[in-house]
């Protein structure tokens, strides 16, 4: 069998094949052309495996490939220290020892999601980028009113009222003229959220996982949608601490001489995993129940920065139940106890 590795770049990449003995069949840097690495790797059998890593724009090459019949192996950019370490660093050591540690089987692999979760996922994740440029925009709004000393008191400067207050506003043309732009912008954003939102809510509806994980305080329709998206196969984690510190919401720990130290989250994994379970936080803390009980509690020992996130950790471990079990218990959950809302087929 043959094990390829390729170090992908944005214009250029190299590949490298060994065979099942470990000897050097090909080194060569080629132009991302899907043409080429087609031709390249065509004749190498079916049983050819392929490495890469988890790269910026690793999608396009990894479809390609599958289409082709080729195995994929996304190994994990943290955790690939043999090419971290290496004291050569060059494209063809890195793709040469891809290869070498997928012949080994020690190669470290990050979770290769199905073509489908992957479009749901970059459905959710431009609606974030949406909704935070949009914000940025009218931060710049808010700004420039900050400039002309303009105080205003309105709840929602965005609502009827508040567009009323910036249209009646005495602003000079240039302010004005800019004002007017960003206004126009902001227009434009609110469409497109819109017709992304409205997308992202028909595929909420046809999901029975997401009837389950909107039981639990914090966690509308959206939240529950970015979970299941970004999560996939929840039986890839054998806990719900595993989940946890995928998401990036345990600490660190330092250990040295019996000595251990807790630091702050890693921040590892999926980003918007991490930031959809940190609003859903912030949300349930606003609730009477067990997390905003929780949050409070913890907030009084160790501040409220910490007590979100303790939160967060909550609300994902509730999750992960909820999606690999088909239900949620009545721990945090907006209906009575008596109830508990089931998935079809499970267990």
């Amino acid at each position: 069998m043959n094990s390829v590795g390729i170090d992908l770049h944005r214009k250029r990449s190299h590949v490298a094949v060994i065979d099942g003995e470990g000897t050097e069949m090909l080194s060569r840097r080629i132009a991302n052309d899907p043409a080429t690495f087609l031709e390249l790797l065509g004749g190498l059998g079916d049983e050819t495996e392929v490495a890469l890593e988890a790269t910026y724009g690793w999608e396009w090459l990894a479809e390609l490939l599958e289409e082709a019949g080729f195995q994929i192996h996304l190994a994990h950019p943290l955790r690939t220290r043999a090419i971290a370490a290496a004291r050569v660093k060059t494209d063809s050591v890195d793709a040469r020892t891809l290869a070498q540690l997928l012949r080994a089987d020690l190669l470290p692999e990050a979770y290769v999601a199905p073509r489908e979760l992957r479009d749901l996922r970059d459905l959710l994740r431009h609606r974030i980028a949406l909704t935070q440029m949009r914000t940025a925009l009218k931060n710049r709004v808010h700004a420039q009113l900050a400039r002309a000393g303009i105080q205003q008191r309105h709840s929602d400067l965005f609502g009827p009222g508040g567009r009323e207050f910036l249209r009646d506003l005495g602003l000079r043309e240039e302010p004005r003229r800019r004002v007017d732009s960003l206004l126009a912008l902001i227009d434009a954003f609110d469409r497109e959220i819109e017709s992304t939102t409205k997308v992202v809510d028909a595929r909420a509806k046809a999901d029975e996982r997401v009837d389950v994980l909107t039981q639990i305080r914090g966690v509308g329709p959206y939240t529950a949608m970015l979970v299941i998206a970004e999560v996939g196969d929840v039986s890839r984690f054998p806990s719900a601490r595993k989940l946890c510190a995928w998401a990036g919401l345990t600490p660190t720990v330092r250990s040295s001489d019996g000595k251990a130290r807790l630091g702050n989250i890693s921040k590892q994994g999926s980003r918007a995993l991490r930031w959809a379970l940190v609003e859903a936080a912030q949300h349930a803390t606003r609730d009477q129940g067990p997390l905003g009980e929780a949050f409070e509690r913890i907030a009084e020992r160790r501040g409220r920065r910490v007590a979100k996130v303790a939160v967060a950790r909550k609300i994902a471990t509730l999750c992960y139940y909820g999606l690999r079990d088909g239900e949620i218990r009545c721990l945090a959950r907006r209906c009575r106890p008596s109830t508990v809302v089931v998935m079809a087929g499970s267990s």
